[in-house]
């Protein structure tokens, strides 16, 4: 699809939310094709923080969750949990390189628990089931976009 050969070649794409609310963009790419070259433009032109949208099940395999977060799953807020960096192949976690790292870790299958440590420079949302059709979000559009091209 056009969608898979856009995200395949490493273009971000800009979502941009409800016009009825306050208008935002965000710019999204594929997790498992990440390079320190995306994240450097994702952070000079963007607002600096990198973020990742993953689902449930994921977050919950790399316990990447907090007892105490809220799942207010009626909520039209994003859903934030932790913030990681990738403890292998990451100095400070600061650069684009070592976000670029992170980012490539968590898209690992294979990725484990201790595979990251907290706090960290990469900010974790949680995906709600259902995408948006349950809701209008930045983070259920990029994740639902990565489905659609199958990338997840």
């Amino acid at each position: 699809t056009f969608l898979s050969f856009f995200l395949f070649f490493q273009f971000v794409i800009v979502v941009v939310d409800d016009e009825n609310g306050e208008v935002q963009g965000n710019l999204i790419m594929a997790a498992n094709l990440t390079s320190p070259k995306e994240i450097a433009f994702l952070m000079k032109n963007g607002s600096g923080i990198v973020s990742v949208g993953m689902k449930k099940e994921d977050l919950d395999r790399l316990n990447l969750t907090v007892p105490e977060m809220v799942d207010d799953e009626d909520s039209s807020a994003p859903t934030f949990t932790i913030t990681v960096d990738a403890k292998s192949g990451t100095s400070t976690g600061v650069s684009a390189s070592d976000r670029a790292m992170t980012v490539l870790t968590l898209s690992f299958l294979e990725a484990k628990p201790d595979d990251f440590k907290r706090p960290g420079h990469v900010l974790l949302l949680k995906y709600r089931d259902g995408g948006v059709l349950r809701r209008a979000g930045h983070t259920e559009a990029s994740v639902d976009l990565m489905i659609l091209a199958g990338l997840l």
